[in-house]
């Protein structure tokens, strides 16, 4: 963890930071301070919702404040959690134990109790608030938490242009109007990319504020999820642009050479949808199968660089394997997305 901070919309129905520890700097307050529902007058309550910025994960749990309670001049506030990892389940739970710290005493005193011995002891314990133990939340669960299944549920084959896209570490943009929708379905797409591991690439609650726009441009790949659909015409930000309320997937007219399919493609996007569908398998199973067929391509492709002396791959080389054109597209891209291109 970094910082535990507090915002709260009073009766008068202003959004304010009120409190923070141990701080946090003015640009990162400002994103956060957008990420709660609580600037927006009359906007649906989101209880907890996360993201990124400039590589930092951040939670945001909202809360109304009920009766009884020591709040009186406050009607919502949001516990703002920073943090160096990814694991929603964790902040989650810890903010949820702070929430109801806070609605109790109406100090931030008791929080910032809680917050040092979580980050000294890693447990807080609370009688009337209930417990916290880091070592219950795992990080592997929290990459294995979506569901590889209902994006092959939504998008069937053509669950392979996100594969594709995340193999090449293209930038691909999620838009859906809710913010749960959204959230559920773009921490699953890492998966597809099980060997890496780097949920890095997660961006999912991203603002077309100037900002937010430039720190996602400093990343090579990503997976970025809007609430706004104006974000489609912004196409410089996206080399794939998935309309999740019509399960409609478009490729960018600068990504398509790159992203061309070819057999290769239709095996992989068989196997995904064949193990997605078949309902003894568990979601667990369904990233191995898809991560076996991955290994099986890495493999292909060092074996391919391997006797080009230094194993890297060149363009030269590939090309005397006489491949489809799509696959050798794919492989190129592929290796250099690998680092296992000679340039």
């Amino acid at each position: 963890m970094l910082s535990v901070g507090l915002i709260e919309k009073d009766v008068n129905g202003d959004a304010l930071w009120v409190w923070c520890f141990p701080s946090v700097d003015s640009d990162l307050r400002r994103v956060l301070l957008s990420k709660s529902c609580l600037t927006q007058d009359g906007r649906d309550l989101h209880a907890f919702v996360f993201g990124q910025f400039r590589r930092t994960w951040y939670y945001v749990t909202t809360a109304e404040v009920q009766e009884p309670t020591a709040l009186t001049k406050v009607t919502h506030f949001s516990i703002v959690v920073t943090a160096k990892d990814f694991n929603p389940e964790k902040y989650a739970a810890l903010s949820r134990v702070l929430c109801r710290m806070y609605s109790i005493h109406g100090s931030p005193v008791e929080m910032m109790e809680a917050y040092v011995t979580v980050l000294t002891q890693g447990v807080c314990h609370s009688d009337e608030n209930g417990s916290f133990l880091i070592q219950d939340y795992d990080v592997r669960k929290a990459y294995l938490a979506g569901s590889v299944k209902d994006v092959v549920s939504r998008f069937g084959m053509e669950t392979v242009v996100l594969y594709t896209a995340l193999m090449l570490k293209k930038r691909i943009v999620v838009h859906h109007p809710r913010i749960e929708a959204l959230l559920e379905f773009t921490r699953a797409l890492p998966t597809l990319t099980w060997h890496r591991k780097d949920w890095s690439v997660l961006h999912p609650f991203v603002h077309l504020a100037h900002a937010e726009l430039e720190d996602l441009k400093k990343c090579p790949g990503y997976v970025a999820g809007f609430i706004d659909p104006e974000v489609s015409n912004r196409s410089d930000v996206f080399d794939v642009y998935v309309n999740l309320p019509d399960g409609v997937i478009t490729v960018s007219q600068s990504a398509k050479e790159s992203m061309s399919m070819g057999k290769l493609h239709k095996d992989v996007g068989l196997l995904i949808v064949q193990s997605a569908e078949d309902d003894e398998r568990s979601e667990t199973q369904v990233i191995k199968d898809i991560s076996v067929k991955t290994r099986e391509i890495l493999d292909s492709l060092v074996a391919l660089a391997e006797p080009c002396g230094d194993s890297k791959l060149t363009l030269q080389a590939l090309q005397q394997h006489r491949l489809p054109p799509a696959t050798e597209s794919f492989l190129f891209h592929l290796a250099a997305a690998e680092q296992l291109l000679r340039v």
